[in-house]
């Protein structure tokens, strides 16, 4: 019998327990346990950065956190960006400048971009692709990606005037 872990964490702003193996990353968790599918599966080893979520802030590989470390933590996924079923900014801006095709990259990328933006409201494009080194995208290329991003900071310096 696999011995399970309780964890309780925040996830998306809202209280969340469940039971783990102490092998289980925290990907294979919020998918497939709590049905937060959002972030997604690339390499499953750290390298694409598809299943990026912020923890305390800050922009993980999912696939690289065990779930059992997130004890007490502050998670957030792309489910977590909108609000009263609006987009957020950068969401939006992803949307308009057409910085998507399959999509399976793009949670990552958006959630590595709110990251820096929370840092840093008005990057320079050299901290953009410095900050999205980590996120790969196979289809889209990475030009409509770093507008996107750009013009996320925009939008959201002008909401907060």
């Amino acid at each position: 019998m696999v011995r399970k872990t309780h964890v309780a964490t925040t996830i998306n702003g809202e209280p969340v327990e469940f039971l783990c193996e102490a092998r289980q990353s925290l990907l294979e968790v919020l998918r497939e346990t709590l049905g937060l599918t959002g972030s997604k599966e690339g390499c499953n080893n750290g390298n694409c950065g598809a299943c990026t979520v912020l923890l305390d802030g800050q922009p993980v590989d999912s696939c690289l956190v065990l779930a059992v470390e997130v004890e007490g933590a502050q998670i957030t996924t792309i489910e977590g960006l909108s609000k009263d079923s609006r987009l957020h900014p950068i969401q939006q801006c992803f949307l308009e400048d057409a910085a998507l095709q399959c999509g399976i990259c793009t949670p990552g990328f958006i959630m590595s971009a709110k990251a820096l933006l929370d840092r840093d409201p008005n990057p320079s494009e050299h901290a953009i692709r410095f900050q999205l080194a980590g996120n790969l995208c196979r289809c889209t290329g990475y030009d409509k990606i770093i507008r996107a991003v750009q013009d996320s900071a925009k939008r959201m310096a002008g909401q907060n005037k």
